[in-house]
């Protein structure tokens, strides 16, 4: 399996891998996947976000996991729950637009041409202050509304798709819509279908009975096949951003955190921007964590010093690969690194209740 984010890079030097270390994602014991795992759950109206995430730690006896993009307990459809050190790369999905079915009522009748029209004043930038039933601060703020259709009507219900970006109230939108109509709009059922890369379409949404029974299978049988088609590897979730590849010899160090240095890197974008936050990868394609770059590829390549990445945040657990560094060298406290492209905390920070 060759991850499209790996696709394409340009190699700036050679090295193999070490098959005693790690595991292609493709290939991950499940005690591994179970680390290092992503499930597209199909959540049912009802629970909680956060009830649906317990209930999966129960499941699979697991001590974390976590969720990307909390949905309100009515609403249902697609969140993704990463698995064990999984959670840490989640955050990727934040960059990405996400999808919602939504049909709303209106409160008196209003001529299909006039609705059209609002709908369409209500796509691009909007601005939009959170609802009271909210965890994020009420200022208000810019979003943008990608794709907005009206997609069938009755009555005074109507079927509404909206591709938006991450922190958008749909709940809200709907509202503002029906403000601006006068007589008012109510949102009556929620369904989310994409979130970035990851489609219910596409990628098939995995039900928590199914994901019961798997998991039964596997540990009552050793049958893994159910259990591997509902849990996929977490780097499936970071096909949003850029990569770099290193070499075995410079995993473990920057699993403590150390800064990547030119001499580990093996391959990176043709066309990497200073500053760009990217997914960095060992050889066999697992990811280690996030890093930001201190320098272009042109840089990388004529230098046979200095640092080229600061990690941002780990992914990998350390021992993974073998110890192969012997010193410190340069801290990433000392290095004068351009703005970030991405603020990760914030994005988590603005991540809103889709309700």
């Amino acid at each position: 399996m060759i991850l499209p984010q790996l696709d394409n890079l340009v190699r700036v030097d050679d090295d193999i891998t070490d098959e005693h270390y790690g595991h292609y994602p493709d290939r991950r014991p499940i005690e591994s996947l179970l680390q290092y795992g992503l499930i597209l759950v199909d959540k049912p109206g009802g629970p909680t976000s956060h009830e649906v995430v317990a209930w999966v730690k129960r499941m699979l006896q697991l001590d974390k996991a976590g969720h990307s993009g909390t949905l309100d307990p009515g609403a249902t459809g697609l969140l993704p729950i990463g698995l064990g050190e999984g959670t840490k790369a989640l955050s990727v999905l934040l960059l990405g637009p996400k999808e919602y079915y939504a049909l709303g009522r209106l409160h008196s009748h209003v001529s299909k041409d006039r609705l059209a029209q609002v709908v369409q004043e209500f796509t691009g930038e909007i601005y939009q202050r959170p609802p009271q039933r909210s965890s994020v601060k009420r200022v208000t703020r810019m979003r943008t509304v990608y794709e907005f259709e009206c997609i069938d009507d009755y009555d005074r219900l109507v079927l509404m798709r909206i591709l938006c970006q991450a922190g958008t109230y749909i709940r809200k939108v709907i509202y503002d819509i029906g403000e601006v109509l006068s007589p008012g709009a109510t949102m009556v059922e929620l369904r989310r279908t994409r979130v970035s890369n990851l489609s219910e379409q596409g990628d098939g949404l995995a039900r928590l009975h199914d994901l019961a029974d798997a998991y039964e299978r596997y540990k009552e049988a050793n049958d893994d096949e159910k259990i591997r088609r509902l849990i996929r590897p977490i780097e499936h979730c970071l096909e949003g951003i850029r990569a770099a590849t290193v070499r075995d010899t410079a995993v473990d160090a920057l699993c403590h955190g150390a800064p990547l240095a030119v001499p580990g890197v093996i391959a990176v974008p043709k066309d990497l921007r200073l500053g760009e936050l990217v997914g960095v990868y060992t050889l066999k394609g697992e990811i280690v964590g996030l890093g930001q770059a201190a320098m272009k590829r042109e840089e990388i390549e004529q230098n046979a010093r200095g640092i080229a990445f600061v990690m941002k945040r780990l992914i990998m657990k350390p021992g993974t690969y073998p110890k192969a560094w012997r010193s410190k060298g340069e801290q990433a406290s000392n290095i004068q690194l351009p703005s970030s492209e991405v603020d990760l905390d914030r994005l988590e920070n603005e991540d809103a209740n889709e309700l």
